[in-house]
């Protein structure tokens, strides 16, 4: 199946891509997941920069600025299927000067590897990462995590956002009530449904999009992480994607994050999580300038 035309870049992203490529920099771009925006990478961004990389946060296409302007028009965000996403991506990629490493959470974990597959990245980390065709558990937290999406069909062309309590069981399971709170009021906006489906489908469809590229020689190195009490994407899913990946001849490593849920990038605890992706990035990316 084709999938749909690319979204066009962005000012701001082409903007970033200029910077980018002024500087002698290696650029690191990050690619996030379903119910979050770029800005969930702020931090990241600017840890990545301090220590001599230059960071890029495109969006999916048609996405808001602020959280607060895209709970005022969620209906932006529907029908965006994963072969749009990971195709805008590339049009992104494909404007820097160097092979970026990619860092992606989520669905954006997702279209990191899809974008290794592709031969796009120098180095990759995917954390969290949604499945892909192939990797066959399904735990039933992860059903359950999924289903305020795929209980209902119609979803499928909508833009759904999370209420709280979905939320804390999907993302925030493992902080405090306080805190699962202030993430969900500074993070949490409506997100496609499209992408859903189409993971939960992709072993069913000889044709889907969610499918990754794991034999490619240009993958590059990569590093799966995972949360241990990650509902949304528990261990049994990232290591059946370690174990497909692990097949491919660049250097494939796995790490478990312990007492860690999938707000792992944006929640207290996201130095931790920033600093074993940076160490990886360092150790098997090529060599930026130092900050």
């Amino acid at each position: 199946m084709k999938a749909k035309q690319s979204a066009a870049i962005t000012e701001h992203e082409a903007a970033q891509v200029k910077g980018a490529n002024a500087t002698r920099r290696v650029p690191v771009v990050f690619v996030h997941g379903l119910w979050l925006l770029p800005s969930s990478w702020d931090r990241w961004a600017e840890l990545f920069e301090k220590n001599g990389y230059t960071p890029l946060t495109p969006g999916w296409p048609d996405d808001p600025e602020t959280v607060q302007e895209a709970k005022a028009h969620p209906e932006v965000f529907a029908n965006k299927s994963v072969g749009q996403v990971a195709d805008h991506f590339e049009d992104v990629i494909r404007g820097l000067d160097k092979k970026p490493a990619i860092i992606g959470h989520s669905f954006g974990g997702l279209l990191t590897q899809i974008l290794a597959g592709r031969g796009l990245a120098a180095v990759s980390v995917a954390i969290d990462p949604a499945p892909f065709r192939g990797v066959l558990p399904l735990p039933i937290s992860s059903l359950r995590a999924a289903s305020p999406l795929l209980r209902n069909p119609a979803n499928q062309h909508r833009a759904v956002p999370l209420t709280y309590e979905q939320f804390r069981y999907a993302f925030a399971n493992a902080v405090s009530e306080d805190e699962a709170k202030q993430l969900y009021e500074t993070f949490a906006v409506p997100t496609p449904g499209e992408p859903l489906f189409q993971a939960a489908s992709a072993n069913l469809n000889p044709w889907t999009e969610a499918k990754v590229d794991t034999k490619n020689p240009e993958r590059g190195p990569l590093l799966i992480m995972d949360g241990e009490k990650d509902h949304t994407v528990p261990w049994a899913i990232a290591n059946a994607s370690y174990k497909r990946q692990a097949r491919n001849k660049g250097v494939t490593e796995i790490v478990k994050i312990p007492n860690r849920g999938h707000a792992l990038t944006i929640d207290s605890g996201w130095r931790e999580v920033a600093d074993i992706a940076l160490a990886f990035v360092q150790k098997h990316g090529p060599k930026s300038d130092p900050a």
